[in-house]
């Protein structure tokens, strides 16, 4: 039986001077650095959380990112949606992200997918990448990637903001018990009007960017193998209170993805 791929250990002299703060730290060092260099991310937005989420992988060195989203940018956007600039306004997000990331580094290959998410495009999405993330902005989206990868055998590492207001949880149900998926969570989408959007009730800016950036922590940390794996528990962040909490979360022997 093939095993997993080999760790590739030669770094070029520039890649060793790009990546030689991690490299001395002892979680990750050269080894970890290769993972990184090795993994395929699949970031599905290209908004106000795909933004510094993306931004910070491909600084960190992730050999491909997959970008997905739809939508071309507007002056709206750019409030919180740092990884893209004035003069692309009217262009798609996918392209204008990905002339950042490769701008930062060089190195990581960013591929580009302007469609809009469906069953369909999941499904031959998903399993092109080593590990996903959430960062979009509607319900029936959210819902949709997450049964995906369940059913996909992919982590998801999934982030929502609202006003000042922040939530990360990452979820590999498909490694079974005693993994919770999405709709442990949440059983089924809020119906319309319940929950309303940013783009009806607001957001500060800053909240996508620390939500993003926390994001990005938690996909190295899968990635690299290190730390306590946010699998199982939910992060909450009040802005205004300026308080963390975490939550536990518990597989439901009755969900219809991932129970029985």
């Amino acid at each position: 039986m093939d095993g997993p791929p080999r760790l590739d250990l030669d770094f070029t002299e520039d890649e060793l001077h790009r990546y030689s703060r991690h490299i001395l730290l002892g979680e990750v060092g050269a080894t970890g650095q290769a993972r990184l260099r090795q993994a395929r991310v699949l970031v599905v937005g290209a908004g106000g959380l795909g933004s510094p989420l993306a931004m910070y992988l491909a600084a960190a060195g992730i050999g491909t990112i997959g970008l997905v989203d739809h939508d071309t940018l507007e002056l709206s956007n750019l409030q919180r949606q740092v990884a893209h600039a004035t003069d692309r306004v009217g262009r798609p997000k996918v392209e204008s992200m990905a002339e950042t990331l490769r701008a930062l580094n060089p190195l990581t290959a960013v591929e580009p997918h302007a469609v809009r998410l469906t069953e369909e495009t999941a499904r031959d999405l998903v399993p092109r990448y080593d590990l996903v993330c959430d960062g979009t902005d509607n319900f029936p989206t959210r819902f949709l990637l997450g049964d995906a990868c369940h059913r996909l055998a992919r982590p998801l590492v999934s982030a929502a903001v609202l006003r000042f207001e922040g939530q990360l949880s990452t979820f590999k149900s498909h490694l079974g018990a005693p993994h919770p998926c999405h709709r442990c969570l949440h059983p089924e989408p809020p119906p319309d009007g319940l929950v309303p959007s940013c783009g009806e009730a607001g957001v500060l800016g800053a909240v996508t960017g620390v939500m993003g950036t926390l994001q990005a922590t938690e996909v190295l940390k899968e990635v690299l193998g290190i730390g306590e794996s946010l699998s199982g528990r939910l992060l909450l962040w009040d802005a205004l209170d300026t308080r963390f909490r975490t939550i536990r979360l518990r597989r439901d022997p009755t969900c219809r993805l991932c129970g029985g």
